[in-house]
């Protein structure tokens, strides 16, 4: 069977995306490869072994763009409310909580922010499916 382990993201500055993925998900490079046109750096925190990698393509003044393909990267939280309102504090802007039901039934709630290169993250509250 397969295991995800990445999934890769190209960042305009390094620095400033490293201090939003601490400040936001608490995730802390785990791995870092240095080469002269470019660096890889993998995030991750104590909640699991997946990680981020950030890929800084040296000199590149142009901002990326992500296309209509796509969407967001998900994580689960215990406390959404604490988190959007630490998350608010940072600065960080996230968006309001939603709740996604199903006639009665509680499916998710959650809230979206945006890393400094503009992808989207949503940030789910554990329960049912999202533990």
């Amino acid at each position: 069977m397969a295991k995800l382990i990445h999934s890769m993201i190209r960042v305009h500055d390094l620095e400033r995306s490293l201090q939003f993925y601490k400040d936001a998900l608490g995730l802390s490079p785990s791995h870092r490869l240095d080469f002269p046109d470019f660096s890889l750096v993998y995030l991750r925190n104590a909640e699991n072994d997946f990680e981020i990698e950030l890929t800084w393509n040296k000199g590149r003044d142009a901002a990326y763009t992500h296309g209509d393909g796509y969407g967001h990267v998900a994580v689960a939280v215990e406390s959404l409310e604490a988190e959007h309102e630490r998350m608010s504090g940072f600065g960080i802007n996230p968006t309001p909580v939603k709740e996604f039901k199903r006639g009665d039934e509680m499916l998710a709630r959650f809230f979206f922010i945006h890393d400094p290169d503009g992808y989207k993250i949503e940030v789910l509250e554990r329960s049912g499916h999202y533990v």
